[in-house]
């Protein structure tokens, strides 16, 4: 793997010679101290990561890391700054995957580089790695994208009015998380939940991430008819509602119910990169499933070589959410090949999904083969046994008629 690291400051790139030094087992690193000599080695060879300082003299961070995107649209691209304003970070949300701030330690850099590359492995197609690497966003649903905007733009807006909107939608709901989730704002530990991101961050910033920076985009409402999307977000509320109590019922731990909520959220967000994306190749993707009766998972990993699944926790990965959301999204139709046992969000979205999807094929709302349960993983778990108390649990809070 290559990396390639760029700072006009002597200093900081002594540094980063001596963070890096490390990985020169595991990583080619190349270092350049302008922007022409940064630019000519892109021009040469593909790297994996670009790491880039932010305010520099000529062409600064964001400029040069959206010309890497052209160039190299799978490289991981990482902004590092010193300065603690808010206009900084917002510069660097499109072109840049994730933020960290100055001083920025060798294990943080080191952590950062391999998270954000480990999942590239489950993509058999460059050009799907290119495609997820080069977002800068996740598409909302129409309805919530214009009552956000309209929110937004009365006189009285109302945080947690904001909080609310965003999070019931998949696309909104990942930026947020990501941005709060930036070394920017020193968190001890990691946000799961939309609603006290969109708190932590405040008004003013979610008002420009919206309307200024226009990070947030809706869907095409002909991509949502066509391919049968409209079951997307209620499908995806419904499982984070339900995964949230599984957990806390289970583990007593509000942190893992958290995470349980944003997982649950979250773990379609790969469908929401193919059909915004790619939309005449994954509506074949989807007539492929009607015709053999497979899952969708099935006929994505047949037809692309990798599912929404994989494309999903590849992106929050690159986005630096937290591990056990990008695992629960990552395994969630096939627990088994999780490396890590024990109950977690994971567990609870993977039951919770394939309830909410017999629930919506006995209802007549999806047509498409549902995703059945792993029952050697739950065996695992201990929590064969409770499967049906589980379901019985979700059916009875949603049921047929019943709007989420």
């Amino acid at each position: 793997a290559r990396a390639l690291s760029w700072t006009t400051n002597e200093k900081v790139l002594e540094g980063l010679r001596r963070m890096l030094r490390p990985m020169r087992h595991e990583w080619a690193c190349e270092f350049a101290t302008s922007a022409t000599e940064a630019l000519q080695k892109l021009s040469a060879t593909p790297f994996d990561v670009v790491v880039s300082d932010m305010r520099m003299p000529g062409m600064d961070g964001a400029e040069l890391l959206a010309r890497v995107r052209d160039l190299h649209p799978a490289a991981v691209r990482i902004v590092l700054s010193g300065h603690s304003d808010m206009e900084s970070i917002l510069r660097s949300v499109g072109p840049s995957h994730q933020y960290l701030t100055k001083p920025c330690d060798a294990e943080t850099l080191k952590h950062t580089i391999a998270s954000a590359c480990a999942l590239k492995s489950l993509f058999e197609e460059a050009r799907l790695r290119d495609l997820v690497g080069q977002l800068d966003a996740l598409p909302s649903m129409p309805t919530l994208y214009r009552e956000l905007v309209s929110a937004l733009q009365t006189p009285d807006a109302s945080l947690r009015e904001i909080g609310r909107i965003i999070a019931t939608d998949v696309g909104m709901t990942a930026q947020v998380l990501r941005l709060v989730n930036s070394s920017y704002f020193g968190l001890c530990g990691k946000i799961t939940s939309a609603e006290r991101a969109v708190a932590f961050l405040g008004l003013a910033t979610v008002t420009s991430l919206v309307l200024t920076v226009g990070v947030f985009r809706d869907l095409d409402a002909p991509v949502i008819e066509r391919l049968g999307l409209a079951g997307l977000w209620p499908h995806s509320i419904a499982v984070a509602m339900g995964a949230k109590r599984l957990a806390q019922a289970e583990t007593k731990n509000s942190a893992v119910a958290e995470d349980a909520f944003a997982a649950g959220m979250l773990h379609d967000a790969g469908i929401l990169v193919l059909a915004a994306n790619v939309p005449e190749r994954y509506a074949a993707v989807v007539e492929r499933a009607h015709e053999t009766h497979e899952t969708l998972h099935e006929a994505e990993q047949r037809e692309l070589g990798c599912d929404h699944a994989a494309i999903g926790a590849y992106l929050l990965s690159v986005w630096g959410l937290p591990n056990s959301v990008i695992e629960a999204v990552a395994y969630h139709h096939r627990p088994s090949r999780c490396p890590n046992p024990g109950f977690s969000a994971l567990t609870a979205v993977h039951a919770v999904d394939a309830f909410d999807e017999e629930r919506r094929a006995s209802c007549g709302e999806n047509a498409l083969a549902p995703a059945l349960l792993d029952i050697d993983y739950l065996d695992s778990q201990g929590a064969r046994t409770r499967v049906d108390l589980w379901r019985q649990e979700c059916r009875d809070r949603e049921p047929c008629d019943q709007e989420v």
